[in-house]
This record gives structure tokens, sequence and C-alpha cells, in this order.
């Protein structure tokens, strides 16, 4: 059974029934009992072009929402509860291929709509359009699989009554997948790389530099995972890493795809830091990094959000464009609260040729 074309059938299945009024919780239901229909009945592979003996399925995905559809229905009918629902649904579609329209885009807003919590809407983005199982999930946050199968279960029943085509924010989407992305990878289960996979499939179906913009942050941060670690797990500072090991192929393709986002003139948040990153990985050598281009970035990007952890690490930019004092300068206007803001005060002391503070300073 070809388990990678069944994965990416599931969330535009998915979709298709909610759109057509099923409860998201009973849509699952019944996607997930023809998954199994499917394993059974189907050949190893089901795809037209397939060159085994076996009758190939003509149109998976319309097999797929037929079947979908009809154990919907069927629980429907069994439940008094659902039966008021049945006046509201479309008729049984007839034979035929399915639609070819894109709704899995809707179901990536429906995960991330703003009356979840971000952990919740990760969960469910990871159960729905990632096509991940509960367990799967659970091993890679590092929770029992009750818990978050409870937590998946309320967001469903969270989103159970939103109307379907309202129009999302794509930008709580892509701060969900940005989430998704930022906790790596546990378990069995490499979150870094579906996010990546997830965010290359919302690229391709919207309009809208910043997807395109945090797709190329993922990749240009993807390129230099295996010099992120030593071999005793600890994390390797960027300056220490050993950029003979850095992706270079992933490093293209994210610079391709950011030029071609920052070209349409349209910056955000996440083209500016795809920018920096870009920056730190073209350059040969630590010592060779533009350090003023990036002081450039950081000014953008705390024009666009104003953050203080923002303002931090343009203060350990500006201190290495321009010296350190340059950089304590900036950093006295922050809030000494901040995490990180001792460790760097300590480095830009450190370099400024007062050891004595930094080590007052630092850990």
């Amino acid at each position: 059974m070809n388990e990678a074309l069944l994965r990416s059938l599931t969330p535009g299945v998915l979709t298709v029934l909610v759109r057509r009024g099923a409860d998201f919780a009973a849509a699952e239901d019944a996607v997930q009992e023809a998954l199994v229909e499917a394993v059974r009945v189907w050949p190893a592979d089901p795809s037209p072009n397939s060159s085994s003996r076996e009758e190939p399925v003509r149109d998976p995905k319309g097999w797929l929402v037929t079947v979908a559809w009809r154990k919907f229905l069927d629980q429907a009918r069994a439940d008094a509860a659902r039966r008021r629902r049945e006046d509201r649904v479309e008729e049984e579609p007839g034979p035929g291929p399915a639609p070819a329209v894109d709704d899995t885009l809707q179901l990536y807003f429906l995960c991330a709509h703003p009356s979840l919590t971000p952990a919740s809407a990760v969960a469910l983005t990871l159960r729905a359009v990632g096509g991940l199982t509960t367990r799967q999930i659970a091993q890679a946050y590092l929770v029992p699989e009750a818990t978050m199968a409870q937590r998946i279960s309320r967001a469903k029943r969270t989103v159970s009554g939103v109307r379907f085509d309202q129009p999302g924010d794509v930008a709580t989407v892509l701060r969900v997948l940005y989430l998704v992305f930022n906790e790596g990878y546990s378990g069995d289960v490499d979150l870094a790389a579906e996010a990546i996979r997830l965010t290359r499939r919302l690229a391709a179906r919207i309009d809208h530099p910043e997807a395109a913009g945090l797709l190329a942050l993922m990749l240009l941060h993807h390129a230099r995972r295996a010099a992120r670690t030593a071999p005793d797990g600890s994390l390797v500072p960027l300056a220490e890493q050993d950029r003979g090991r850095w992706d270079t192929a992933l490093i293209a393709g994210g610079v391709e795809i950011l030029q071609a986002a920052l070209a349409r003139d349209r910056l955000g948040e996440f083209q500016a830091q795809a920018a920096i990153a870009a920056l730190h990985a073209d350059a040969p050598t630590a010592e060779q990094t533009d350090w003023v281009q990036i002081v450039e970035w950081y000014d953008e990007l705390t024009r666009l959000t104003d953050s203080p952890v923002v303002r931090l690490n343009r203060a350990v930019a500006v201190g290495e464009a321009d010296g350190p004092r340059a950089g304590l300068a900036a950093l006295a206007a922050l809030d000494t609260s901040l995490p990180r803001h001792a460790a760097v005060a300590a480095y830009l002391h450190e370099r400024d040729g007062d050891p004595t503070t930094a080590a007052r300073l630092g850990p």
C-alpha cells in the first residue's frame, strides 16, 4: 500500500467532507474509516500509472471521498443527534472523479483558528493537515498519547462550529507552522522537516510573499542542522560551526525563494529574518559575515515587529558591525530582565576588554 499517497490525499478528502457540512471530528472519523477500507481493498500501488497487474484505482481521491462520505452518512443516520444535521448536508455525490479543487488551503486556516491555543493549533495542524498519528505527535512533544489525544479532541470541538468558507489569517497560519519548525525533532518524527513540507505546500497554494519568506527561512536554518550540535549533543554556536557541513543545496533553494519573495516588494517579518539567515549562510567564515547589512535588516525587522528579542539580537549585530561599545549602547535601552540580556552584555564587555564585568554578568 502506498502510504505516502494516502497521506497526501487525506487533508483534501477531510476538507471536502467538512465543506459539505460534516462536523470536523465526525468527518475525520469517517476519513480514517475510509483509509482503513483503502488499505484493505486497494492494490499495493493504486495509481492509474501503476505497472502492477492488479486493477488500479482510477481516481484515488474520488474513491476516498465517496467511501468517507458514506461512512459519515451511515453514522449520521445512526446517531439521533446528528440526524438533525442531515437536512443541511448535500446529497451523496454521484460516481466520477472528485472535483479538482484545492480545499486543503482552507484546512490550514481552520486548524490555525484564533480561538485555539498555539499548542492546540499546532497539534491539530499536524493531525489534520500533516496526517501524523496522535501517537507520533505525542512522541514528538514528549507527552503521553492520552494527553495529546485530549488536546486534539478539544481542538476539534472548538472549531466544529466554525464556518468553513470564512477567509483565514495567513499570518496566524504561518506562525503555527513556525512553531512546529522550532520544535525541531524528537522521537521518530522530524518536526522541522514536517514544517518545511507543510509550508512548501502552503506557499504553492497562496500568492503571499510571507509564505515564501517563511519557507526560505526554514530552509536556510535547516541547512545548518548537521553542524548545529556537537557529538555530545550540546549546541554549537553559529560562529563555531563547521560550514563545510552546511547543506549548500538547501541554502541555494532558500536564497532563490527569498529573492523571488523580496522582488514582490511586500516586505514582512519572515522575509527579513530569512534575509539575515541568508547573509550568515553567504559568509565563507564567521569573520567575513556582512554585519553592516545584517544591522540594516534588523532595522527593518524592528520596524515590522518592534520585538524586544529582535532589538536584543540587533544589539549583538551592532556590536559586531560598529564595535562592542556601540553594541552596549544599543543594549542599554533594553529591559535587563530579557532572556539572554546578561549573556549578551557579558559577551560585549568581554570583546571590549573588560573581563571583570563580563565574568560578573556571565553564568
